[in-house]
């Protein structure tokens, strides 16, 4: 299959904006709980509900405080936090009189922040605390338009709604009257693995087209049980496209929505416990982490056997389910059941207890989910649904269905949506949430807008089902000295399936052959350490650990074996310390960035090769 068009389920509205639901929830539930907050009482964290009426209210006060300061209609205002409640509540505040909203990463650095600013010319900054304040404060001088900032733990929300209470609430729904559809409602920068970032212009409709599709087909996962009101507790940064998007369906589709700025273990478990949400949104590397972290503390404790004999039931259940939902299998068989009801009770219910016990579904983004821990996790009772999109579509523009995933794929086109497949392998997509073009570049922006299409630099393949595989990315393919072209994310992300592998870069671009630079997981090295007896070692020493070696060629083997012989990594290098975006080898979504990790460890890669 070359093209498929799902037809959208949601007509997108003929006039209005995002904040329109906000003053709708509020004349028709007002009781909803639409939000949740986080607030200290007594010494304790509790989550506060927000119902309909009173968000509206606090919307409706913090615009017009934006209003009494100067911001306004058209004006663009950066946001620089974590996740956190005031967020959304910035966001809907200034949609509500038609303000661009453009994020900025938390851990942008000084020359990041300069750019953005300057580039999309922003009259306002909000920002987290007095250390993204310094850092707004050290570029004030490239920023001749910004006239004012306001700071989140200096109490912006109530300065803002105090500066404003003299302004009738009219004057407000005068400014929301006048959004359409096609007013801009954010722009948000890519984070980019190369060169500088570009502002993806995303409209009002832009969001309602891509939130609006994905909460009809979404419905199971959105839906209020008996007793069970949806929740949703967000954790990824709501800079990112796949955040922002998922905050919007939340507020429209009327799912409580909690926020929570760490994606630490050890801040973020006990929110989950506390908040119990039934739907959350990650990257795979977190999945990756609680699968990982369980099986190490299941050898620990002796019973490593048992644990590795549930998650094959776990995984042969979902297959079994995932091929009879294809007509390909008669389902899992009547002894499959009796086995996965057994471990249910000893494994898969603390897996749950983990995420709150009442979470049965997730969204996975960024890169490639492995397709048995997706099984896992399935066959588990918590179904992770895998899509991919860009900045520029507004988050997801291919997702698994929720009755019939195809699990290690990232499904089918979301409603209103068409997925091309060009000669070259190059993904095509199109749909009313595609962008209209980046910001201040027409150049950059007629290279990937095509009579409609948005050509994605991503390649893929659609199965007879409509089902979109990623096989890697243009500007990525490696060609070797010997002419062979080589994509190097299937190999990584085997050589990642090993619990000792924290992240892998294959290299080989006109070089005679591939290698690769490999990075350890340090929880897994030292329970590794623990399990074997072996004393901690520092850093040099545990890098040429010939058992630890060992156990990485068993990782790079079992990647060669899915390769031919040409495109095999003939050898790697271990290295001390991982990649980070502090050190600017990574983006703000985790991607690998492969240029500037070739130029730090240029020594090592030319060991590589040398002999």
């Amino acid at each position: 299959m070359r093209e498929l068009t799902v037809p959208a389920m949601v007509t997108a509205p003929a006039t209005g904006g995002l904040a329109d639901t906000v003053f709708e929830h509020a004349a028709r539930v007002p009781d909803h709980p639409v939000l949740a907050r986080k607030e200290h009482r007594d010494g304790e964290s509790v989550w506060r509900e927000v119902t309909a009426a009173e968000f509206a209210r606090q919307v409706t006060a913090v615009a017009k405080g934006l209003l009494a300061e100067g911001i306004r209609f058209g004006d663009r205002v950066a946001i620089m936090s974590r996740t956190r409640y005031e967020w959304t509540l910035l966001d809907f505040a200034l949609w509500t009189i038609g303000v661009q909203s453009v994020p900025v990463y938390p851990t942008s650095s000084a020359e990041q922040v300069g750019w953005i600013l300057r580039d999309a010319e922003v009259t306002a900054a909000i920002v987290e605390h007095e250390g993204h304040a310094m850092t707004v404060g050290s570029v004030v001088g490239q920023l001749p338009k910004l006239r004012r900032l306001w700071q989140l733990d200096a109490d912006a929300e109530a300065r803002l709604s105090a500066a404003g209470a003299h302004i009738e609430d009219e004057v407000v729904h005068r400014h929301q009257l006048a959004i359409t559809p096609e007013t801009v409602a954010t722009i948000i920068y890519t984070s980019g693995t190369t060169g500088r970032p570009k502002g993806c212009v995303i409209t009002h409709a832009n969001f309602m087209a891509e939130v609006d599709n994905i909460v009809a087909q979404f419905e199971p996962v959105f839906r209020k049980r008996a007793g069970d009101q949806a929740s949703l507790l967000l954790f990824l940064p709501l800079a990112h496209v796949f955040g922002r998007m998922v905050e919007v369906a939340a507020v429209r589709g009327k799912v409580t929505l909690a926020h929570q700025p760490e994606m630490a273990a050890e801040t973020l478990l006990p929110d989950l416990a506390s908040f119990r949400p039934t739907f959350v949104l990650a990257v795979p590397h977190l999945f990756e982490k609680i699968f990982r972290a369980a099986r190490r503390k299941a050898e620990a404790e002796g019973t490593l056997g048992p644990f590795d004999k549930a998650v094959e039931v776990a995984v042969r259940y979902a297959e079994a389910r995932e091929e009879r939902s294809f007509g390909t299998g008669p389902g899992p068989s009547a002894a499959l059941r009796l086995r996965h009801r057994f471990f249910d009770r000893l494994v898969y219910a603390r897996f749950r207890a983990a995420m709150g016990g009442r979470c049965r579904y997730a969204m996975s983004g960024g890169s490639a989910l492995e397709r048995r821990l997706g099984l896992f996790f399935d066959g588990a009772g918590m179904r992770i649904f895998e899509g991919y999109g860009l900045t520029e579509t507004t988050a997801a523009a291919v997702a698994n269905p929720p009755e019939r995933p195809r699990f290690g794929t990232v499904g089918r086109p979301v409603p209103g949506t068409s997925v091309r497949i060009a000669e070259d392998g190059e993904i095509w997509l199109r749909g009313d949430q595609v962008f209209g073009g980046y910001h201040g570049d027409p150049e950059a922006t007629r290279s990937v807008l095509r009579d409609g299409w948005l050509a994605t630099g991503d390649l893929g393949s659609l199965d007879g089902d409509g089902y979109l595989s990623i096989t890697g990315r243009k500007k990525e393919i490696l060609v070797t000295a010997g002419g062979k072209s080589v994509s190097p994310l299937a190999l990584e992300e085997r050589v990642r399936a090993h619990p000792l592998v924290a992240q892998c870069v294959a290299l080989g671009d006109d070089r005679p052959y591939v290698a690769a630079l490999v990075t350890l997981d340090p929880d897994a090295v030292s329970h590794w350490l623990m399990m074997r007896e072996k004393p901690e070692l520092g850093a040099s020493d545990l890098v040429r650990d010939p058992d630890l070696e060992a156990e990485i060629r068993r990782a790079v083997v079992a990647a060669n074996t899915q390769v031919s012989q040409a495109e095999s990594i003939r050898t790697f290098r271990i290295l001390a310390a991982r990649f980070t975006e502090e050190q600017g080898l990574l983006t703000p979504s985790l991607k690998l960035k492969r240029r500037a990790i070739e130029r730090a460890y240029a020594t090592e890669i030319d060991a590589l090769y040398q002999g």
